[in-house]
C-alpha cells in the first residue's frame, strides 16, 4: 500500500483524496477498519515508559505508579486497539479509565495522550457529540478532584490546584478537539470530492454509450437502407432485367463494404480509445458520396451551398444529420428527389434537407432513433434540430448548429 501511496503522488495526493484507509471498497461501501496494532502498540509503549520519567519528576507530590495504575495506563492505551470499529466506547472508556487514575493522584504526564487519539478517532468517524461529552466529562472530574474532592482523596496532603492549571488543562481540550474538527471537516470533503468523481465518471460513460450507439446508428442505418432498397429491386428485375439486377448487387456490395469500413473505424476507436484513429472522421467534404450513395438507393440529391471549414466533431455532426435525413428519405417518402441546403449564417450552420414526399409509410427495418440521435448530436454542440412535415406537402429536416467551433476561426 505504501508504494502505491507514493506511486500516485505522494502526500498532496494524501491530502487531496484522502488517506488509503479512508477510501471506500470497489462497491463504494466503507471498508472495515483493519485493528491498528502498531500505532497502539506504540502509544501504549509511550505511555508507560513517559509515565515512569514523570513519576520520577512528581515524586513526593502525586501518588507514586503502583501496579494497578500501570493497569489503567494499559487500559486506557489498550482500548484504542478498537477506535476504529467502537469509537463510542473507545473515547468513554478512555476517559473513565483516565478519570480513575486522576481520581487516585497518580502522577500527571502522557496519560492524556490516549484520550486525546480516541477523542480524534470518535469526531473523524462523526461521533463528535460523543467525543465532546466524553472529554467535557473527564475536564470536569478533574476539576472536580482538584478544586474539592482532594481533601478525601490521595496523595495525602494534597493542595488545591491552581486556576492556571486547570486553564492550561482546558486550552489543551480545546486545541484537541478543534484539531479533530477540521480532520472531520477534511474527511467529509474528501467523501463529498470522491463522489463527484464517481458521479463524473458514471455520466462520461453514459455520454460514451450514448455516443458510441448513435454513431453505430448512424453509420449502419443509411448503408443497410441502401442495401434493403436495391435487394428489394434487385429481387423483382433478376428475371426480367437481369443487368440492372446485377446493378443492384454491386451496389448492395460497395455499400456493405463501406458499411463494415465504418464500423470497423468505431470498433478501433474502442479498442484504443487514447489513440488517434486510423482514418479521418467523415465531414461535409464527403458530401459527394452521400449523393452517390443516395442516387444508388434511386433518390436524386440536389446540393445547394458551399459546406464551410468546421472542427472535427462538428464536421462529423453535420455529415452525420444529412446522412441520416437521407436515409429517412429513401425509407420512409415516396418521393425520389430531395434537396440538401447548407447557409453559413455568420455565426451558425443551417442544414434543410427537403423532400416533397409523400409518406410511404415504410419501415425499412428502421428503429426509429435517426431523429433522435439527430437532436442529440446537435444538442452536443448547443444547436436545434427542428423536423416536420412542411405546410405544402413533403418533409423537412432543419438542423442549425453554431459555428463556434470553425476551423478558419482557431488558426
Amino acid at each position: 500500500m505504501d508504494g502505491q501511496w507514493a506511486g500516485a503522488g505522494g502526500p498532496g495526493r494524501w491530502w487531496r483524496y484522502g488517506p488509503p484507509w479512508a477510501r471506500r471498497g470497489e462497491d463504494g461501501e466503507p471498508r472495515v477498519p483493519r485493528l491498528p496494532w502498531p500505532s497502539t502498540l506504540l502509544i501504549t509503549a509511550f505511555v508507560l515508559l513517559a509515565s515512569n520519567f514523570a513519576a520520577h519528576a512528581q515524586e513526593g507530590e502525586r501518588a507514586a505508579l503502583d501496579p494497578f495504575a500501570r493497569a489503567l495506563l494499559l487500559v486506557a492505551s489498550g482500548l484504542l486497539l478498537w477506535r476504529g470499529r467502537r469509537p463510542v466506547a473507545v473515547v468513554f472508556g478512555t476517559a473513565a479509565a483516565v478519570a480513575v487514575y486522576l481520581g487516585a493522584g497518580y502522577p500527571y504526564g502522557p496519560v492524556f495522550v490516549p484520550v486525546a487519539v480516541a477523542c480524534f478517532a470518535a469526531v473523524v468517524a462523526g461521533h463528535r457529540r460523543a467525543a465532546w461529552w466524553a472529554v467535557g466529562a473527564l475536564w470536569a472530574v478533574h476539576v472536580l478532584v482538584a478544586q474539592w474532592l482532594y481533601r478525601w482523596l490521595p496523595p495525602a496532603g494534597d493542595d488545591r490546584a491552581s486556576l492556571t492549571q486547570e486553564f492550561v488543562l482546558a486550552t489543551w481540550i480545546v486545541v484537541i478537539v478543534a484539531v479533530s474538527e477540521l480532520a472531520r471537516t477534511r474527511r467529509e470533503q474528501w467523501a463529498r470530492e470522491r463522489a463527484e468523481r464517481a458521479q463524473a465518471s458514471r455520466r462520461r460513460a453514459d455520454e460514451e454509450r450514448l455516443r458510441i450507439a448513435r454513431e453505430l446508428h448512424d453509420v449502419l442505418a443509411h448503408s443497410l437502407s441502401v442495401i434493403n432498397v436495391q435487394a428489394g429491386v434487385g429481387l423483382a428485375l433478376l428475371d426480367s432485367d437481369p443487368e440492372q439486377a446485377r446493378t443492384a448487387l454491386t451496389t448492395i456490395k460497395s455499400a456493405s463494404k463501406e458499411a463494415l469500413g465504418d464500423v470497423r473505424q468505431v470498433l478501433d476507436t474502442l479498442r484504443t480509445p487514447g489513440d488517434a484513429p486510423r482514418t479521418p472522421a467523415p465531414g461535409l467534404d464527403r458530401m459527394p458520396e452521400l449523393v452517390e450513395q443516395a442516387a444508388r438507393a434511386g433518390l436524386t440529391v440536389r446540393v445547394e451551398g458551399a459546406p464551410p471549414r468546421l472542427a472535427p466533431g462538428a464536421d462529423l455532426a453535420a455529415f452525420r444529420i444529412v446522412q441520416e435525413a437521407l436515409t429517412n428519405v429513401v425509407r420512409h417518402s415516396g418521393s425520389r428527389y430531395a434537396r440538401v441546403c447548407l447557409e453559413d449564417a455568420g455565426q451558425s450552420l443551417r442544414l434543410r434537407i427537403d423532400d416533397d414526399g409523400p409518406a410511404t409509410g415504410a419501415e425499412a427495418g428502421g428503429s426509429g432513433n435517426g431523429l433522435a440521435g439527430m437532436r442529440e448530436r446537435a444538442a452536443a454542440l448547443g444547436g436545434t434540430i427542428e423536423a416536420g412535415p412542411r405546410p405544402d406537402g413533403g418533409f423537412r429536416v432543419l438542423a442549425v448548429l453554431p459555428l463556434t467551433g470553425k476551423v478558419g476561426e482557431d488558426q
